[in-house]
């Protein structure tokens, strides 16, 4: 079964148009999600609108509002919705086109798919495509989905296309709130060498496959255990350790750091043990007891 398209409508570049498809890059369908049950019954719980006077109410009575000021709200009829019609309703139309390196990953949304919508537009749509990639640069254009404007970027992606909204610039918080206390620091230049000498030690070719979510694999473990009748497993917290030195983690993790295999996605590491007071005095006490020996 083909996938089903959450938006059709017309990809526009000047006097250039083609009819398009746009389906959803990511899926969350195969995430463990869990439901509401009473804990006596096991029954699902529904979830049902309340109003503080009446109680319960049928969702055919509800309707929508804009909270204009504390407490105030205005109506919004469907009419209303249906008024407010803009060309992006039906037609991704390219405004510019920018070097990729300048739209900051921040702002970078919802990934999407874009396919041209039947035989009749494969050459128009391949011709736009085709001119993107040669020039290495993205088009930005705009589109109504779930009843709202997204800018979006486009760029080729294989045989196709690849939408991104962003995020509208009042979305995005201020690095200042966040940053602004944190110093910027001439850090040790020894203590710096060691940090870029592990983080070469560690380059790779990154693979998703190698970074499986291990917290859901976890819980489907968990939940095939207790399908079988069996209690589920739970694993202790690894003991935290005295805090070392900086420059003695570095160089200690310079000198047990191994660089990962590339080849095999799914090659498990065994992180190093931290060094701590223990551990230290577990291995100096067999120098000490040859001493007394040999005393």
């Amino acid at each position: 079964m083909a996938p089903r398209a959450s938006w059709k409508g017309y990809l526009r570049l000047s006097l250039v148009s083609c009819p398009v498809r746009l389906y959803p890059a990511t899926s969350t369908s195969d995430r463990i999600t869990f439901n509401q049950l009473h804990k006596d019954t096991h029954n699902r719980i529904n979830m049902k609108p309340v109003d503080p006077e009446l109680g319960l109410v049928e969702r055919s009575d509800l309707v929508k509002g804009y909270e204009y000021e504390d407490k105030k709200y205005i109506l919004i009829e469907d009419s209303d919705l249906e008024s407010v019609k803009i060309e992006s309703n039906h037609t991704m139309n390219i405004e510019a086109f920018v070097e990729e390196e300048t739209v900051d990953v921040i702002y970078r949304d919802a990934p999407y798919y874009l396919a041209p919508d039947g035989a009749m537009a494969e050459e128009t749509f391949i011709v736009l495509r085709e001119a993107l990639r040669r020039t290495g640069k993205l088009a930005i254009a705009r589109l109504v989905l779930s009843s709202r404007e997204r800018v979006v970027t486009i760029g080729p992606r294989e045989t196709g296309m690849f939408v991104c909204t962003l995020r509208n610039p009042n979305e995005v918080r201020r690095t200042a709130d966040y940053f602004g206390n944190i110093p910027v620091g001439n850090p040790d230049p020894e203590m710096l060498e060691l940090a870029e000498a592990l983080i070469k030690q560690k380059v790779t070719v990154f693979d998703p496959k190698n970074y499986e979510d291990r917290y859901e694999a976890a819980l489907m473990k968990m939940i095939r255990e207790k399908l079988k009748g069996h209690k589920p497993i739970i694993a202790a917290a690894p003991e935290r350790g005295n805090v070392i030195n900086l420059m003695d983690a570095l160089k200690a993790s310079l000198s047990q750091a191994k660089p990962p295999a590339p080849s095999k996605s799914k090659a498990k590491v065994e992180p190093a043990a931290p060094q701590t007071a223990k551990t230290a005095a577990t291995k100096r006490a067999p120098a000490k007891s040859a001493a007394k020996k040999k005393a």
